[in-house]
């Protein structure tokens, strides 16, 4: 285990980056530079907050967030992997054990590379098998997580699988994206894709309107799409723009009231300031890696001023 004084001593950057106790006693990373400020727990490898210069946060986390070992985060930027929501059977194991949405976002990372270039931060987290993790049959894989911090956001999940025999995953970035008013947000991108709805029985659906507007719960996984998403805040007067690469799958969630008002670690209102646009392969866009290869999926988010 990585102490604070090792990660100062051998990661921190003056002015840059400096290693912390944040929250519930974990460690944080904290990013401030010309180009943004930003902080990343080692706990989930969980970016919870990025903040462009000259704009307003651009990611939303829940003020009744759980900061304890074993506990999931409340917004920023969970990291899913190695399934996606509750884990099912498959061909390749008939196991349904372990924690909504994997074990990575509860696991401690470890820091393996930093460096200034200009004014973006590089960051690099890995995950190797855990106890955790070898408890729920995965031991054979490694993952390294590239955050570049600055104007824009780039995340980089690399899954490298390590046995002689297919690795079958699960992955997405649940980025909570901070919205003004959920229910004035346009989201564009989407027009004419399947999605499942699961406010209704994971129905297959497609959506025909040009712009998604949110006006009760949402739940949708989009899929076989590689599309640039686009969400414009009247009320913040911005356009937040995720892209993504090796990806098929983009998540639409919103908890809406009567969710939201059940979860333990989100306000009841929290709903209204937070629209989830997640980068992901699931359901039938999960990977199955060869033996001895890697995967990396990449999202790359912007914000610019939204002219009226």
């Amino acid at each position: 285990m990585q102490t604070l004084e090792d990660l100062n001593e051998h990661f921190a950057i003056p002015g840059a980056l400096t290693f912390a106790v944040g929250n519930g006693g974990l460690i944080v990373a904290r990013v401030n530079t010309p180009a943004c400020t930003a902080e990343i727990y080692l706990h989930g490898a969980h970016l919870t907050a990025w903040q462009p210069a000259g704009h307003a946060p651009a990611l939303f986390l829940s003020e009744r967030s759980e900061f304890a070992a074993g506990k999931a985060i409340r917004g920023g930027v969970p990291v899913i992997f190695p399934w996606f929501g509750a884990r099912t059977a498959t061909p390749e194991s008939p196991r349904t054990d372990g924690p909504s949405h994997g074990f990575a976002r509860t696991s401690l990372w470890q820091v393996a590379f930093a460096a200034l270039a200009g004014d973006d931060l590089h960051l690099t987290l890995t995950l190797a098998p855990n106890e955790a993790s070898r408890a729920l049959g995965f031991d054979q894989f490694q993952l390294a997580y590239e955050f570049v911090l600055g104007a824009e956001l780039r995340m980089r999940l690399t899954v490298a699988n390590q046995a002689e025999t297919p690795l079958h995953f699960e992955e997405a970035f649940h980025t909570y994206l901070a919205a003004g008013d959920a229910t004035r947000v346009q989201i564009r991108g989407l027009v004419d894709t399947e999605f499942l709805d699961k406010t209704d029985g994971f129905q297959r659906k497609r959506q025909t309107e040009e712009v998604l507007t949110l006006t009760k719960e949402t739940d949708r996984p989009y899929l076989n799409t590689a599309a640039t998403v686009t969400l414009d805040d009247p009320t913040l007067k911005r356009r937040i723009t995720v892209a993504k690469a090796n990806s098929l799958t983009t998540v639409v969630w919103n908890p809406w009231v009567e969710v939201s008002a059940k979860l333990p670690d989100m306000d009841p209102n929290g709903w209204r300031r937070m629209t989830c646009i997640e980068t992901a392969n699931a359901v039938e866009n999960a990977i199955t890696l060869a033996p001895r290869t890697a995967h990396t999926m990449e999202a790359h988010i912007r914000v610019e001023e939204l002219l009226q």
